[in-house]
C-alpha cells in the first residue's frame, strides 16, 4: 500500500508547470496520478479540470522544450491530411496530422513529451513526425472538426429535438422556375445534410448562414451574435450538389451558375411552426457561394423598452415618432438591426385609424394591418415607382427600405415636407454623416434641414453572460483614455470581460444589446446645415447639444456591466 501513495519523481512539463508557479507540487502530483489512473493526457486532465489555463501550459511547454508555438484557429486543415491517421490513433493520443512537407508529418500535440504518440503516428503512415504545440482547448475543437469534415459521408444526421424527420421537413411552395432534370439534386444525404445545418441554425441562434466553396475545403459558418463561426466541413465533392438544393428550395434557376441570384425559403418545422430565410447566391472563383439570412418575425414584434436605449434617447426616440410629419432616419451597417428598430417603430405607430405603407427589398417580416410592396427591379417595381404610387393612396406613414439615389431621396424628403411621416435607413455610420450623405446624394441642404425629425445611429454588441463575466481590473488613467465619463469613473466603475463558459458558453457571451446614437434636428443643427457644415462640425455640434455618440452609449453598456470593453472596441471607434 506504501507503494501507491508514495510520491512520484515529478519531471517534464509537470516539473515545469510548478517552477513557473502555475501549480503547487500537490495539485501536480494529483493530477498526474490521476491522469495515469484515467489514462487520460496529463495536459487534456489539467485543462479539463480548470487546474491552470490552456494557454500558459501551452507556453511553459514551448519554453521548456523548444517546441514551435501555434494557433491552429490560424490554419485551414486539409481533410486529406487527416485522412492519413486512424480517427483511433488520434483519439487515443489526442493528436491531429495539420500539414505535410515532403517526407515528415507535422503534428498538433498539447503536450510534447508524450513521445509514444510520435513513435505510433511515425509507424502508423511510414514517415518521419515533427511536433507542433498547440494549445489544449483549441487542439479539442480542431480535432473534432477535422474528424467530422474528414468523414467519409456527411455525419450523424440522426434526428434529434422532437424535430420532425430531416427527410421529411417540408418546404413551402417548393418549386423551380423551369422543370428539374438533374437527379443528383436530390441526392438524400445532400437533403438531410442542407435540413440538419438549418434545424442547427435556427436552435443555436444564427442570423445567417455562409455555405462557402473554396480550392480545397467546403465549409458552413454561422453567425451567432453578429459574429462568425465555422460549423461544419462537408466533402468539398458536394459543393455543386448543396448550391443545386438550396437554390431547389429557394426557387431559383439551378442551370445558371454564372450570375447572383436572389430567393426565399419557407421552411415548415411542423403544422403550426415555419421558418423564413432570405437566400443569396454569388459565383466565387471555386463554385457557388450560398448565404442565408433567417428572418425572425419575432425580433418585429420587439417592444422599445427591449431595444436597449437609454432612457432619455427613448424619450427622444417616441417624441419624434409620433410627430405628423417629417423624416425618421435609421442608420448603420449591415445587420445592425435598422429593419427591427423601423418596425418596432411601426409597431407602435399601427392603429386603425392611420394608413401604413412600406416598400421594402426584399419584404423580410409581414406586418398585420400594414401595407407591404415587395421592390423588383426585373418588373420595374422600383423605389421611386412605389413612392410615387404611396402619394396617390392616401398614407399617413411611408416606410421606404432604403434610401439608395437621388430620385428615391427626393420624393422621400417632398414627402416629408407636405405632411407626411416617412420612415427610412441609410447605410451610413452615425447621425452627422448621414446629413452629410444626403447631401452629397444631390438633395439640397435646405431640403435635409427642414425635412428630417431625427436620426437614430445603432450598433450590436454581444452581451456578457451573467454567469460566466469576470471582473477586469483598469486604473483611472486607462478608463479615461478610453473615453469612460468622469462622472462614472468618480461613483465608481466595476468592468467585466468575458469569461469561458465551457461547451453551455465557449465565448462568455449570449445575446445582442444595440448601441445607440439618438440626434434629434435642433434649429442650431439646421442652420449648420443650410451653411454647408461637414459631418466634423456636425459632430461637434450634436455633442454641445449633450447628444451621446456611438462610442459613449458603448462605454455605457460596460459601466451597466452588460458587455465588455473589448467588445465596445470591436463595435465602435476608439
Amino acid at each position: 500500500m506504501a507503494a501507491t501513495t508514495s510520491k512520484i519523481q515529478l519531471g517534464g512539463l509537470a516539473r515545469k508547470l510548478v517552477m513557473d508557479g502555475l501549480l503547487d507540487e500537490a495539485t501536480a502530483q494529483q493530477a498526474f496520478q490521476s491522469a495515469l489512473r484515467e489514462k487520460t493526457p496529463f495536459v487534456s486532465y489539467l485543462v479539463t479540470n480548470k487546474l491552470a489555463p490552456s494557454n500558459k501550459i501551452a507556453l511553459a511547454a514551448s519554453q521548456e522544450f523548444g517546441v514551435p508555438l501555434l494557433d491552429i484557429n490560424a490554419l485551414e486543415l486539409d481533410p486529406d491530411i487527416t485522412k492519413l491517421i486512424k480517427e483511433d490513433l488520434i483519439k487515443k493520443h489526442h493528436s491531429l496530422p495539420i500539414f505535410k512537407r515532403g517526407k515528415r508529418l507535422n503534428v498538433a500535440v498539447s503536450d510534447p513529451t508524450n513521445l509514444q504518440a510520435l513513435d505510433e503516428i511515425k509507424f502508423a503512415v511510414g514517415m518521419g513526425t515533427d511536433a507542433i504545440l498547440v494549445e489544449e482547448d483549441k487542439l479539442a475543437k480542431a480535432i473534432d472538426k477535422a474528424l467530422e469534415a474528414a468523414e467519409d459521408g456527411l455525419g450523424n444526421m440522426e434526428d434529434d429535438d422532437g424535430l420532425e424527420g430531416l427527410d421529411d421537413l417540408d418546404v413551402a411552395d417548393e418549386s423551380t422556375t423551369q422543370p428539374q432534370d438533374d437527379s443528383e439534386i436530390d441526392d438524400a444525404p445532400v437533403v438531410r445534410f442542407v435540413n440538419k445545418v438549418m434545424l442547427d441554425a435556427i436552435k443555436k441562434g444564427a442570423s445567417d448562414l455562409h455555405f462557402e466553396p473554396y480550392e480545397k475545403i467546403y465549409r458552413v459558418r454561422f453567425r451567432i451574435d453578429g459574429v462568425l463561426e465555422e460549423v461544419a466541413r462537408p466533402p468539398l465533392i458536394l459543393s455543386q450538389k448543396i448550391a443545386a438544393r438550396i437554390k431547389v428550395m429557394s426557387r431559383l434557376d439551378v442551370s445558371e451558375r454564372r450570375v447572383p441570384q436572389d430567393g426565399r425559403i419557407k421552411l415548415k418545422l411542423s403544422k403550426s411552426k415555419s421558418i423564413d430565410f432570405r437566400v443569396s447566391t454569388c459565383p466565387t472563383l471555386f463554385g457557388e457561394k450560398a448565404v442565408l439570412r433567417i428572418l425572425n418575425s419575432d425580433a418585429a414584434a420587439l417592444q422599445i423598452d427591449q431595444l436597449g436605449y437609454e432612457d432619455f434617447q427613448k424619450e427622444l426616440f417616441l417624441k419624434n415618432l409620433n410627430k405628423p410629419y417629417g423624416m425618421f432616419l435609421v442608420t448603420g451597417p449591415t445587420g445592425s438591426g435598422k429593419t427591427v428598430s423601423l418596425y418596432s417603430g411601426i409597431n407602435i405607430l399601427n392603429q386603425a385609424d392611420v394608413n401604413i405603407s412600406t416598400a421594402e427589398d426584399p419584404v423580410e417580416i409581414n406586418l398585420p394591418g400594414v401595407n407591404q410592396v415587395q421592390i423588383d427591379e426585373r418588373t420595374g417595381m422600383t423605389f421611386p415607382k412605389a413612392l410615387k404610387a404611396f402619394l396617390r393612396q392616401d398614407p399617413d406613414i411611408i416606410l421606404v427600405g432604403e434610401i439608395r439615389d437621388l430620385e428615391t431621396g427626393s420624393i422621400a424628403v417632398k414627402a416629408a415636407q407636405t405632411g407626411h411621416m416617412v420612415m427610412s435607413t441609410l447605410h451610413t455610420n452615425d447621425g452627422p454623416q448621414t446629413l452629410t450623405r444626403l447631401q452629397d446624394m444631390g438633395i439640397q441642404a435646405f431640403a435635409v434641414a427642414t425635412s428630417i425629425n431625427l436620426i437614430t445611429g445603432q450598433r450590436l454588441c454581444r452581451k456578457l453572460h451573467p454567469d460566466y463575466r469576470v471582473k477586469i481590473d483598469m486604473p483611472k488613467e486607462a478608463m479615461v483614455k478610453e473615453g469612460f465619463r468622469e462622472e462614472w469613473i468618480e461613483k465608481g466603475i466595476t468592468i467585466y470581460g468575458a469569461g469561458d463558459g465551457g461547451a453551455e458558453c465557449p465565448s462568455g457571451y449570449k445575446g445582442r444589446a444595440g448601441i445607440y446614437q439618438v440626434l434629434p434636428i435642433s434649429d442650431a443643427m439646421k442652420r449648420l446645415i443650410i451653411e454647408g457644415a461637414n459631418a466634423v462640425q456636425l459632430a461637434d455640434q450634436a455633442l454641445k447639444e449633450g447628444i451621446w455618440d456611438l462610442r459613449t452609449s458603448g462605454l455605457k453598456k460596460v459601466v451597466d456591466g452588460i458587455t465588455s470593453l473589448a467588445e465596445v472596441n470591436r463595435v465602435t471607434i476608439e
